[in-house]
């Protein structure tokens, strides 16, 4: 049986794994799910990702994400929150994204130009799903 929500199980996972502290987190791995992941190492929430394929149960492979910590051991991800659901879609103008935190966070985009950030697709003038924000 397949996943309803893989976007929402990813985002489980790494604030589990935040909570907890773990270096890394297994998510299934999807064109969404690594494109949610570039964005966040590129913002600098996560220290990286990487693909790993496995030849044995799960043949499509895992999505290995390694979470980011200070030189204090407090957490980056202080929060991470799923916005727009398969029962509930929310699309945004350009002019209409909301800033997260006064722009302290920031917003996941799902656009025409691919997944963005919400200051890059203010600056490109482009809306979408607001997929998650995370701060």
């Amino acid at each position: 049986m397949g996943m309803s929500d893989p976007i929402a199980d990813m985002l489980t996972r790494i604030r589990n794994a935040n909570h907890r502290k773990f270096s890394s987190v297994d998510v299934l791995i999807s064109k969404i799910n690594l494109d949610i992941a570039k964005v966040l190492k590129k913002t600098g929430y996560i220290s990286g990702f990487e693909v790993k394929r496995d030849s044995g149960r799960l043949a499509w492979g895992v999505l290995r994400i390694y979470l980011k910590y200070t030189d204090s051991n407090e957490r980056i991800i202080t929060g991470i929150q799923r916005i727009s659901k398969p029962g509930r879609r929310l699309y945004m103008g350009s002019k209409e994204i909301p800033k997260v935190l006064n722009g302290y966070g920031l917003s996941v985009l799902s656009t025409s130009k691919g997944v963005v950030t919400d200051s890059e697709a203010r600056g490109m003038n482009v809306g979408g799903e607001i997929l998650c924000n995370v701060w």
